[in-house]
């Protein structure tokens, strides 16, 4: 067991388990801007040591280099918990499916209990891949979805579908104050170049000059949500004063075709070569789309910047990133 003792000095204290990580770091800097001390909770595995780095300096931002699958304790008043500790991207969480596997399921336990320790609010970062290849259109949260429990992505699917079971049981059991989010496709700037997302692949391949790759004939569909929007839904899930019923979609209800996506990176990077297709992935989503009325009703929340206007923001991330040299993206 760790044990992590500190002492804030302030009153709203806020874990961010995977604060490392690329929807982590905006989160933590959010916390920052709304007058949280953030303690950073990452094992590294994935997280990105410049997102660590940004915070230099700042007193009220802690990081603890530890993996969430094993036990921990912090000495000291905690006020909210975020779990967003586990790989995102398939070529990622699929290079060791038990630890991914284990991280949602062991990781989202230990965080759960020491939610229950302290008495602090717990969101916990779901997926739209709880859903699978969904035969519904657009998935509302009532959808119980339609994964393949057996396949290559189902260590990140059936992982995070039980990490909610363990939340919405402990919720049931008078535990913890647990709000789970569905979150859908999520782009902006600090994404890791490398991996394998289909935003961060057009635009890396785009600013290379390179072909920009395709999988399958590209009809396939997603929603892209700015990163921005997304962490100001993540803290209002948080700041809820009760928990609502049941998991809420967090997304962009704007429905493309990745095909469309690659035409509008190749429209806003000039240089970037042709649109080349190859094999679709097994178990990839045909189509991907939220139905996000319910974070509507509960939140008031709902995606405030367009495609493009975030599609230049992260582009000009990207580009900055080459110019400053490879270390800006690894780990």
């Amino acid at each position: 067991m760790s044990v992590v003792s500190f002492n804030a000095g302030a009153e709203r204290i806020a874990v961010v388990a995977g604060g490392a990580g690329f929807l982590g770091y905006h989160l933590c800097r959010l916390l920052r801007e709304r007058g949280y001390v953030v303690i950073c909770i990452d094992s590294m595995v994935t997280g990105c040591r410049d997102n660590v780095e940004a915070f230099a300096g700042d007193p009220f931002y802690h990081f603890i280099g530890h993996d969430v699958g094993r036990e921990m304790s912090l000495e000291g008043p905690v006020d909210a918990i975020f779990n967003l500790a586990c790989a995102a991207s398939p070529p990622r969480y699929q290079a060791d499916p038990v630890h991914t596997m284990m991280t949602s399921v062991n990781g989202t336990f230990n965080l759960l209990r020491l939610a229950e320790v302290h008495g602090a609010r717990f969101v916990q970062a779901s997926t739209s891949e709880i859903y699978g290849d969904p035969e519904q259109h657009p998935q509302r949260e009532d959808y119980r979805g339609s994964v393949n429990c057996v396949g290559p992505r189902a260590c990140y699917d059936e992982g995070k579908r039980s990490a909610e079971t363990l939340c919405f049981d402990m919720v049931r059991a008078g535990r913890v104050d647990a709000r789970v989010a569905r979150i859908f496709n999520t782009y902006g700037p600090r994404m890791r170049g490398d991996d394998g997302r289909v935003v961060s692949n057009l635009v890396t391949q785009a600013l290379s000059g390179d072909q920009l790759t395709i999988f399958g004939d590209g009809s396939q569909t997603r929603s892209f949500c700015y990163v921005s929007d997304m962490v100001t839904g993540l803290l209002a899930m948080m700041e809820l004063p009760d928990p609502p019923d049941g998991a809420i979609n967090l997304g962009n209800p704007t429905e493309q075709t990745v095909l469309e996506l690659a035409r509008m990176v190749a429209e806003l990077v000039p240089g970037a070569g042709p649109v080349v297709h190859r094999p679709l992935p097994a178990d990839d989503p045909c189509r991907r789309c939220p139905d996000i009325g319910k974070a509507r009703r509960v939140l008031g929340w709902q995606p405030r910047v367009p495609i493009r206007e975030g599609l230049q923001a992260t582009i000009g991330w990207f580009a900055d990133s080459r110019t400053l040299g490879p270390r800006a993206m690894a780990s």
